[in-house]
């Protein structure tokens, strides 16, 4: 259809969406509720039966035809002092109560079947994802107690370093994975939890591409062969996928799909420190001279046809079978120009299609392969289950952490 004018491709791929369900990696709504929310736990208040002030409800879900959700259950690393499992405990309470309040929408998921039982009923097939390892505060029966309240994948690191995995836009102290954190792995693999490896270091990208038995997944990233940036997924990374059956999902992620926005982002931080060094202490005449900067240097746009470029790239070094979609709607402050909430993926699959992508392809891209990673995921689980106990290692025992 590359010849077919925007109007009939639309119609093609929602003739396609009919029949395979669209999944999308990552959607940050439970942590949106929370900070709109007067009561941090309310989740009456925010109504996805009416148009919300974010990227998500209801109607557009439905515009956008998203058969499948991994709704993040994130919390921020910097929340030390706060308690990381507290806020992590009432974060999958919202995901959850705020699935049991549309019971004609959303259906919980657990397995890769539910998604597609529920994408067959005309439902939304709900998953949780961690977004963070911090949450598990160094403890492997904390993973397991999160995995049986829900939680299909974690985010080995957000953006912190931690005792036992290095993040992107951190500085790395573990040189990747620790002893604990290739511990971490292997237990994910036992329980059948997808390791997530958005968001970490390319230490740790190949060193549990290295451990893991199970295939792994990149729930909201790009390819940094098209966008340097350190939360992107390097071509060599890439390049291992096949062996592995994982997915990099792509994310709507501006400063991450376009160099030219990811430039500007990078200037902005230099103009800020150097502004910041001419007027020390004064921030009302460093916010005056950032913006006047700002006017004379407006904001570049991302589009629909960098986030293509991007899918184009991963399948040419990683093969369509191993390419998703992870939004990061709700979890973003600048939207990608065409790509702004939810209602819009149709519009991202009609210009592949005009760049020639089969419709086996986009039916991979919008869910298939990740349900394949999830399912196999699942059959891992199955075997390492009646091979070995639960882990009881520490990360005292295997770091020697105090």
């Amino acid at each position: 259809m590359k010849d077919a004018s925007l109007e009939a491709r639309v119609a093609h791929v929602r003739r396609l969406l009919r029949n395979t369900p669209l999944v999308d990696g990552h959607n940050d709504l439970p942590w949106a509720m929370r900070e709109a929310a007067k009561d941090p736990l309310d989740v009456v208040a925010y109504d996805l039966r009416r148009k919300t002030a974010g990227m998500t409800d209801i109607a557009r879900l439905r515009k956008g035809m998203v058969g499948g959700q991994f709704w993040s259950v994130y919390i921020p690393g910097e929340v030390r002092d706060s308690g990381y499992a507290r806020i992590q405990l009432e974060q999958i309470d919202i995901a959850k109560r705020t699935i049991a309040r549309y019971p004609d929408v959303f259906v919980p998921a657990f397995t890769a079947a539910d998604v597609r039982k529920a994408y067959a009923q005309g439902k939304i097939g709900s998953l949780l994802g961690m977004e963070g390892g911090h949450a598990i505060e160094n403890s492997l029966g904390a993973l397991r107690s999160y995995y049986e309240l829900g939680a299909r994948y974690m985010t080995l690191t957000h953006n912190v370093t931690l005792d036992w995995a290095d993040a992107a836009n951190d500085v790395p102290r573990n040189k990747g994975l620790t002893a604990f954190g290739k511990e971490v792995v292997r237990e994910m693999n036992r329980l059948g939890m997808l390791v997530d490896l958005a968001h970490t270091s390319p230490a740790v990208m190949s060193q549990a591409l290295s451990v893991t038995e199970a295939p792994v997944i990149w729930s909201h990233a790009a390819a940094r062969g098209v966008t340097d940036v350190p939360r992107n997924v390097p071509d060599s990374i890439l390049a291992r996928l096949p062996k592995n059956g994982g997915v990099v999902m792509m994310t709507f992620v501006p400063g991450f799909v376009s160099q030219t926005v990811a430039n500007y982002g990078a200037q902005v931080t230099a103009v800020r420190d150097s502004i910041a060094k001419r007027y020390p202490q004064d921030n009302d005449a460093q916010f005056k001279a950032v913006a006047a900067w700002r006017e004379t240097h407006p904001t570049p746009i991302a589009t629909i046809n960098d986030v293509a470029d991007h899918l184009d790239h991963i399948k040419q070094i990683a093969g369509a079978a191993h390419v998703g979609i992870g939004g990061d709607f709700d979890g973003i402050t600048e939207t990608v120009q065409g790509l702004e909430d939810v209602s819009t993926y149709p519009t991202l699959f009609a210009e592949l299609l005009k760049r020639g992508w089969t419709d086996t392809e986009l039916k991979g891209l919008a869910g298939e392969n990740v349900l394949r990673a999830l399912k196999g995921a699942e059959s891992v689980s199955a075997l390492l289950r009646k091979a070995r106990p639960a882990s009881t290692k520490t990360i005292q025992q295997l770091d020697g952490r105090r």
